[in-house]
């Protein structure tokens, strides 16, 4: 994984790098015709101080737009690179569906603050519970990885498979919703015109911004 960033961030500074030359040559570009129009003007009725700010002022509104460009374009395609880096690794995005395999299962819950009592209830395809994990108290905001080794609340042990979960808590007295964390493999990157999305096995299209951890 270290080395998919370094070869992403590489890649990301080589196209702001382009990104940067391709805005100077923009610039001279615009410079140059300023000076020919300067140095082609008629001396009799020659380009008044008025005519110079305004192309002065154009100059810089076109290096303004061109920086901003240059800055949205370096991002994009930053964004692109670390989506691919992420290809063959697990990840953490909002969720309900929990896989079984191995007598192993893992889940995500994302804290907004503290709680009092937190569970992670996990039910079969027929929606019936099968198992309630009990986090406890919950003192600060962040995400809680959350394991189940397949024992059911009967004390029985789940077969492998596909399963879904839901996250409930208790805070000040008052019911909350932590949001749930599905695990899913990312398997490749979709580019569109909103940026890069994810193919998550088991989870479908994940938007790169959705994703909260990488595993």
């Amino acid at each position: 994984m270290v080395s998919a960033v370094a070869n992403t961030s590489s890649a990301a500074g080589a196209a702001t790098s382009s990104v940067a030359s391709a805005t100077q040559a923009q610039q001279d570009q615009f410079l140059k015709l300023l000076v020919t129009q300067l140095q082609n003007q008629d001396p009799m009725n020659p380009m008044d101080n008025a005519a110079i700010t305004t192309q002065m002022a154009q100059l810089s509104t076109v290096q303004g737009i061109s920086q901003l460009n240059a800055t949205m374009t370096a991002f994009a395609q930053s964004q692109s690179y670390q989506s691919v880096g992420m290809i063959g690794h697990n990840i953490l995005a909002p969720g309900n569906t929990l896989s079984l395999a191995g007598g192993k299962g893992m889940v995500g819950v994302e804290m907004a603050g503290a709680a009092d009592k937190v569970q992670v209830n996990i039910s079969d395809a027929n929606g019936a519970l099968v198992k309630t994990i009990n986090l406890g108290a919950q003192t600060q905001a962040g995400i809680v990885p959350v394991t189940w080794d397949g024992t059911t609340n009967s004390g029985g042990v789940a077969p492998d498979g596909n399963y879904t979960f839901s996250v409930t808590g208790m805070a000040n007295g008052a019911a909350i919703s932590p949001t749930g964390l599905s695990v899913g493999l990312v398997q490749s990157v979709v580019m569109n015109a909103t940026g890069p999305s994810l193919s998550v096995q088991g989870m479908g299209m994940v938007d790169l911004s959705q994703v909260k951890q990488i595993i």
